[in-house]
Formats: C-alpha cells, sequence, structure tokens
C-alpha cells in the first residue's frame, strides 16, 4: 500500500478506525473521516504515532448532500488521486427521521451517502488507475427489498432493524449495480460483510430499537456483548481485503463475507426492479450520475 491513499468514511471510532489503522500501517496515506472535529484529528493524531503511512483527518456530515460536496472538495484540493474509497460509514435509527434534504436518515448514511461520495470522487479514483471502492453492508442484509418503501414512506421498523437491513440490501444492490456500470476496469465496487462485531454503534443501541420480546434481555445482551461479538480487527479484516489484497486488483461486483471468503450475493440485491429502484433513487437524489461524473441536474 505504500504510494496509494484511502479515504476511509466513519473512521475516528469502531470498524472503520481499524480498517484506516491497518492500512496506515501497510503504508498507505489514509485519509480519516468524521463528524466531530476534535474526534478525527485526535484519531489521526493517534494512528500517525503508529503507522508508517501519513494520516489526516477531515469532517463531514455524510447525511446530507452538501456535506459530501464539501468533502469531495476537500478532497479534490487536496489529492490527484484516490486509491481506495472505503465507505464504511453507516447508522441506524430506531424512529424515522429525515436529513436536512427530506431524506430518511437511514437510506441517506447508509445508501445514498456511499453513492453519491464515489460519484463525486469518481474522477480522482479514476486518474488512479486499478482503484477500489469498497462498501460495508452489516446487520442481516438477505431480505428483500421493498422499491415502494426505500425511505420508510409506507412502514418503518426501527425497532426490529428491519428498515436497517433492507438499507444494508439496498447498499448492496446498489453497489452491484454500480460495478456494473463501471465495466471498463479503472474502478471497482465491491461489497464487504464485517459480521456482528462489538463496535461503538452496537453498545449505544437504545432500548426502543430492541424488539419487544427482546428488551428484557437487552441488559445482558450488552454485558455479553464483548464476549459474544466480534473484535474490531476481526470485523475490519474483510474491508482491508477488498481494500488492499493483490488478488482483488481488477476484480470487481464480489461480496465477501466476514473471513475474507467470497458469498453468494443475496437475492433481494440481485433483484433488477429492486436495484433500478434503489438506482433511480439515488440518482434522483443526489442528482448525481457516475455514467458522466457531473450532476444529472444543472
Amino acid at each position: 500500500m505504500h504510494g496509494k491513499t484511502a479515504l476511509v468514511t466513519g473512521s475516528t471510532a469502531g470498524i472503520g478506525r481499524e480498517t484506516a489503522r491497518r492500512l496506515a500501517l501497510m503504508g498507505a496515506d489514509v485519509i480519516l473521516v468524521g463528524r466531530n472535529p476534535e474526534r478525527a484529528r485526535a484519531a489521526a493524531g493517534e494512528l500517525s504515532r503508529e503507522a508508517a503511512g501519513r494520516v489526516v483527518a477531515l469532517t463531514a456530515d455524510l447525511s446530507d448532500m452538501a456535506g459530501q460536496r464539501r468533502l469531495a472538495e476537500q478532497v479534490t484540493e487536496r489529492y490527484d488521486r484516490l486509491d481506495v474509497l472505503v465507505n464504511n460509514a453507516g447508522g441506524m435509527n430506531a424512529e424515522r427521521r429525515l436529513t436536512r434534504d427530506g431524506v430518511e436518515a437511514t437510506f441517506a448514511v447508509n445508501v445514498l451517502a456511499p453513492y453519491a461520495l464515489t460519484c463525486l470522487l469518481l474522477p480522482l479514483l479514476r486518474a488512479a488507475g486499478k482503484a477500489r471502492v469498497v462498501n460495508l453492508t452489516g446487520g442481516m442484509p438477505d431480505g428483500t427489498i421493498d422499491p415502494g418503501n426505500l425511505q420508510g414512506e409506507k412502514k418503518y421498523l426501527g425497532w426490529t432493524f428491519a428498515h436497517y437491513n433492507q438499507a444494508k440490501t439496498a447498499l448492496m444492490a446498489m453497489s452491484h449495480r454500480f460495478a456494473s456500470r463501471l465495466e471498463d476496469g479503472e474502478v471497482t465496487v465491491n461489497v464487504a460483510y464485517p459480521g456482528h462485531a462489538y463496535t461503538p454503534g452496537n453498545q449505544a443501541t437504545p432500548m426502543r430499537a430492541f424488539p419487544y420480546l427482546y428488551r428484557p434481555a437487552a441488559p445482558l445482551i450488552r454485558l455479553l456483548g464483548p464476549l459474544l461479538l466480534s473484535d474490531m480487527g476481526k470485523a475490519s479484516h474483510s474491508s482491508v481485503h477488498l481494500a488492499s489484497s493483490p488478488e482483488m486488483e481488477g476484480v470487481t461486483g464480489v461480496y465477501v463475507n466476514a473471513r475474507a471468503c467470497r458469498a453468494a450475493w443475496p437475492s433481494g440485491a440481485l433483484d433488477t426492479q429492486a436495484q433500478q429502484a434503489v438506482w433511480s433513487e439515488c440518482e434522483r437524489l443526489s442528482g448525481l450520475d457516475p455514467d458522466r461524473d457531473r450532476p444529472v441536474r444543472s
């Protein structure tokens, strides 16, 4: 990874931070991205002291287009190429809420942000040659996608993680379609599953996000979390593999499990109608078209 530049979103803690750390230890120059400036600077400082590569921090709220565009502008001003983009940032909400753009927040962070950021940074990725985009899924992304309820317009089941699972399946559908759109081989798009890890997000899951029957056991589940769930090192294995392994150079449209082994795509992610619905929604909301590297509308 020496001489390469990698950007990792949501990398001030959890899986993203460990992914950034391991890439930096391999010699890559790493751009940490987080929402909190102080945490981002602190994380970059700590990683810089132990890593071979240069680590810098940028801050952005990836839940809205303004934040995504500002981040892309900052990266474009500082770099002339980007070898790796790891769309690690994600989130789950127990109740339906909208971002400043009026987009349902779980869809905005888990699906729209990776789509938009990849589109915005595509010129830099293409400039690198053989660049890689790694999108992280999560939860249990093996269900179906309801094209008429992508943003929870009809029904939002945050307390059963249902909408989060659908969002992560939608991320996979979008990623699969993105890989097929970039057939020239200059940029690959693959998906990593990290497994169930004891992340800050899991630790902060509110009681109301648990199904009713599980709520009495929630304190015990949290207590046993460090024993039952993977640590950050194991959870980052799949994303680091896709971002750095020589055997993945030029390979696109692949889904790997927590052991970094190729796995079958969930049927919901391969459904052509669902793929088109997710893709069209991302294109409509962002105004971006990767085929032209420019906004759909002025």
